[in-house]
């Protein structure tokens, strides 16, 4: 993967970005000033990033791997330790599938009825290959999302979810959370 420079990252005018943040250069960012990106951020190939007006946040040590769409004007937030795997689609913005209005960016706003409600996904989430995440899904600290899923409802912390639509499996476990003690001690040590 080639990365973009420090000095590259710098002209894109982001609306924050914190140290070590490695983006591909076949990336597309769209709206940089309204993405907030933590310290030790991963974005791969391919992805897309378009920040509506309430933003995109990702938090530290995320990674956004490879064919990844992150979309909408709603706010779109991910928690630090979190990841994001190949070709999961995350919107924020929805348009009415019911005939009851036009729907596509070309056909003016009046013609159409978008649904746009934020999506928050926590600490420590993983999101498996191929899942789609829909306008207004808060995803809990824990949670993990079993590859191509479809999540349309909010997941409780701690919960492995998976299916089409995304339904509760069992309980995650939480030794992970030993493991991010550990990794921070090493790096504060």
């Amino acid at each position: 993967m080639g990365a973009l420079s420090v000095e590259q990252l710098s002209k894109f005018g982001f609306g924050s970005i914190g140290e070590n943040v490695l983006i591909s250069d076949k990336a597309s960012i769209y709206n940089p000033k309204k993405i907030h990106l933590g310290n030790n951020v991963r974005i791969d190939d391919f992805t897309i990033l378009s920040a509506g007006e309430e933003g995109i946040f990702l938090g530290n040590n995320v990674h956004i791997a490879c064919y990844v769409s992150i979309i909408g004007a709603a706010k779109i937030q991910i928690g630090n330790f979190s990841g994001i795997s190949a070709r999961t689609s995350i919107y924020s913005s929805n348009d009415d599938y019911s005939g009851n209005s036009l729907t596509g960016p070309t056909i003016p706003m009046r013609f159409r009825t978008v649904t746009t409600t934020p999506v928050l996904i926590g600490q420590h989430v993983i999101v498996g290959v191929n899942s789609v995440i829909l306008p207004g899904v808060s995803i809990g600290d824990g949670v993990s999302i079993g590859a191509m899923s479809l999540v349309k409802i909010n997941c409780n912390p701690w919960g492995v979810y998976f299916g089409i639509p995304a339904q509760f499996i069992k309980e995650r476990s939480k030794e992970l959370l030993k493991l991010e003690e550990n990794y921070i001690k090493s790096k504060n040590g």
